[in-house]
């Protein structure tokens, strides 16, 4: 029997103060290795083949997420989520856009680009006041008071707190469901009596949230469905 060729693995290495080696398959499709400063070359490339099957795997996986993401497109008809349920999109005579509880509404004629757009600043505001009163009410239950209360357009963190006692939080998360969001803002406020994540800090949040952990799976599976959208 014939041998078989090794088929090369290409990946950019990068070198830092770890001890051990790690791959790790970036959101593009791509292969990082991340290794010691003073690992020779050879063995790193021993190590990146013995873990080719596990390379071609979770590759195949972020390219399918890849081209997923690269069709989405929103349309009048499509329906979209927010605090966990679907609503449709449906176009409106007039200039105005919003949300009326039953539809996100849009003026007509718009193009996948700008509904998408239009959409996304519905969920700003509708963050910016919904995420507002529940972190002020939670946080009179938790005996503690933010600064501020700000929304941003963080991809991979639901939520932070500041040094200053700022939270913030992605307008992402107006997609999750209800359970989901009252998590994060527990999550960030406990921040303000602990800023890591020591059992100390679980415990505050087990104290509010006993099941807490559910919550949180929620969020996985609603971070797993994003990666394959385009909301940039």
């Amino acid at each position: 029997m014939e041998k078989q060729p090794i088929r090369e693995t290409n990946y950019t290495l990068i070198r830092s103060n770890r001890k051990t080696m790690a791959i790790h398959i970036t959101r593009e499709a791509l292969v990082e290795v991340r290794a010691p400063l003073k690992t020779v070359k050879s063995d790193i490339d021993r190590f990146v083949q013995s873990k080719r099957d596990w390379i071609d795997k979770h590759l195949a996986l972020m390219e399918n997420r890849c081209k997923e993401k690269s069709t989405f497109t929103l349309g009048y008809g499509d329906t979209v989520a927010l605090q966990g349920c679907s609503f449709p999109i449906i176009s409106k005579p007039g200039d105005r856009a919003g949300f009326d509880g039953k539809c996100f509404y849009l003026p007509p004629g718009l193009s996948s680009e700008e509904i998408k757009q239009a959409v996304i600043q519905i969920y700003r505001l509708t963050a910016k006041r919904l995420l507002t009163n529940k972190t002020v009410e939670l946080a009179k239950q938790m005996n503690v008071t933010p600064s501020a209360v700000k929304i941003n357009g963080a991809k991979t963190r639901w939520g932070s707190c500041s040094g200053k006692n700022s939270i913030n939080y992605s307008w992402r998360l107006m997609m999750a469901e209800d359970e989901a969001i009252d998590y994060v803002v527990v999550h960030e406020l406990a921040h303000l009596k602990e800023l890591n994540h020591s059992s100390r800090f679980w415990a505050i949040v087990a104290g509010v949230l006993p099941d807490y952990k559910a919550r949180e799976d929620k969020l996985k599976k609603l971070q797993k469905r994003l990666v394959c959208e385009d909301w940039d």
